[in-house]
């Protein structure tokens, strides 16, 4: 586009020149001499838009800028507040109100004095020395908010001083932001052009009243109590709590069988792994374990997962290490054994997947302690109601990744499967799930650590462990205990997550 003068060829400059007019479409002639200067070399180029100053979030916003709009918005609404403060601000506010309280208290003092007074009571003397005290208090306080007044024109001052570098900056960032907006509209028209006036109805209607609110919040903060808190009604809130709780009982009264046999099932499953792990010698057990880690991930793993298992067994942790292998152990395996079918079954279906993506969300988003209370309302408490607090914590990692990793199997390759004669059978097990394990065995690995994360949690329900020493360390203040059981927890994590790993 330059020649070695770094001047727009003439034709490549009238074409950019009916590129700027159709983008920015008011005031084109300007932009075309800023655009024109700013595209003969990378990077910012100083200018000034002097209209975008004084606009400020307003000009943004009218040009769709909506990302810089919010920043400046902010940032003048800082300023303003400082204006507003020093222009109409209650700014002893503070300590007339602690004022008022003192005043209160020393009154309160001085009918106990005459009491005192009258009765001969041995605590006159003290009770006079407290008034005194107050009503040094007092004038202190008295003092301060005459102060505070005083101090209007300075938060005046530094307010116009931001504002006016606020509004420099936003001169200085303007053309820009606005020509880099237009590198993206040339190769993509659904990028926001022009001066939009309803656009600029928008961004002036969102400032006036963000700038309004605020300022009057800060500057006479009594002076509308709906700013302050905001409209409800307790009773709302009870009610609703009410509709939820009688939800929850009719859900666990006609699903009493569903959750019945969902307990009995997760009991099932926990003492069958608890026989494998709890009941079986410890060395037996020690010695699997060290196996799986030397034929998973090598020597160097498999020394660690020793020294790991000696500081378990030395430090009497190993029983409750074991319970909570089991546990976890539960809870993964159906996370894991649920989790990649609905996966490959959403990589397939994109709708499907559309609809479960907001509940994975949900899950992941929701804080761990949140899980117990439906758990405990629809299961009780031990541990198959771990294992289902800890499988809904820890499931959502072995579904998303295995839909990106199915999602992430080149086409090409699929295309010539299929070419040669595979069947949607053979393309599922011989190409999609190959191509896409090491991706799907980090979401298991993901979904493993997650679940032993809830370790802590769940022991909060009667779920047995490790996390029932964490608990009663934090209960009692007994920081080494509790360090001491933290690290087991480590050590289960860790051994796990380098044997699921393997070799790198």
């Amino acid at each position: 586009m330059t020649n070695d003068s770094n001047q727009i060829q003439p034709e490549t400059e009238a074409r950019l020149n009916g590129l700027v007019e159709q983008f920015v479409g008011s005031n084109s002639d300007y932009y075309k001499k800023t655009f024109g200067f700013m595209m003969q070399a990378p990077g910012y180029r100083f200018t000034l838009n002097w209209v975008a100053g004084l606009l400020g979030p307003i000009w943004f916003g009218a040009r769709g800028l909506w990302s810089w709009m919010l920043g400046f918005l902010l940032l003048e609404t800082l300023a303003y507040i400082q204006i507003a403060r020093g222009l109409f601000g209650d700014l002893g506010r503070d300590f007339r109100a602690r004022a008022e309280q003192i005043a209160q208290t020393l009154e309160l003092r001085r009918q106990q004095i005459t009491a005192a007074e009258e009765s001969g009571a041995s605590s006159l003397d003290a009770l006079k020395r407290a008034a005194e005290s107050l009503e040094g208090a007092l004038t202190s306080a008295q003092q301060a908010a005459i102060s505070a007044d005083q101090t209007g024109t300075v938060y005046l001052l530094v307010g116009v001083i931001l504002l006016a570098i606020i509004k420099f900056g936003a001169a200085a960032l303007s053309n820009w932001t606005l020509e880099a907006q237009f590198a993206r509209w040339r190769s993509d028209r659904g990028v926001a052009s022009g001066w939009s006036t309803p656009r600029l109805v928008i961004s002036s209607a969102l400032t006036a009243v963000v700038v309004a609110l605020t300022s009057i919040k800060f500057a006479q903060p009594d002076a509308f109590a709906i700013l302050n808190t905001f409209p409800t009604d307790r009773n709302w809130r009870l009610n609703v709590g009410d509709w939820v709780q009688a939800g929850f009982d009719w859900t666990k009264t006609s699903g009493r069988g569903f959750f019945d046999s969902l307990t009995f099932g997760m009991r099932t499953l926990l003492d069958w792994i608890e026989i494998v792990l709890v009941d079986t010698p410890w060395p037996v057990v020690a010695l699997v374990i060290i196996m799986l880690a030397y034929l998973s991930a090598g020597p160097r793993v498999m020394i660690f997962t020793a020294a790991s298992l000696a500081y378990l067994g030395l430090l009497d942790f190993w029983e409750k290490a074991m319970t909570t292998i089991a546990l976890l152990g539960a809870a993964a395996l159906i996370s894991i054994t649920l989790g990649i079918p609905l996966g490959v079954y959403c990589a397939r279906r994109p709708k499907f997947y559309a609809f479960v993506r907001p509940v994975l969300d949900f899950m992941q988003s929701m804080p761990s302690f949140v899980y117990l209370i439906p758990v405990v309302a629809f299961i009780g408490s031990g541990k198959p109601a771990g294992v289902v607090a800890t499988m809904i914590f820890g499931s959502p990692p072995v579904i998303r990744f295995t839909v990106l990793g199915l999602q992430q199997v080149p086409e090409t390759v699929r295309e010539a499967a299929l070419a040669f004669g595979a069947t949607p059978r053979y393309l599922l097990w011989r190409v999609d799930l190959p191509l896409a394990r090491k991706t799907i065995m980090a979401g298991i690995n993901q979904t493993i650590l997650l679940s032993l994360a809830m370790v802590v949690v769940a022991s909060l329900i009667g779920a047995k462990g490790l996390g029932e020493d964490v608990l009663e360390a934090l209960q009692y203040a007994a920081a080494g205990q509790g360090i001491l059981a933290g690290l087991a927890i480590l050590f289960c994590a860790l051994i796990l997550d380098r044997i699921v790993a393997g070799k790198k």
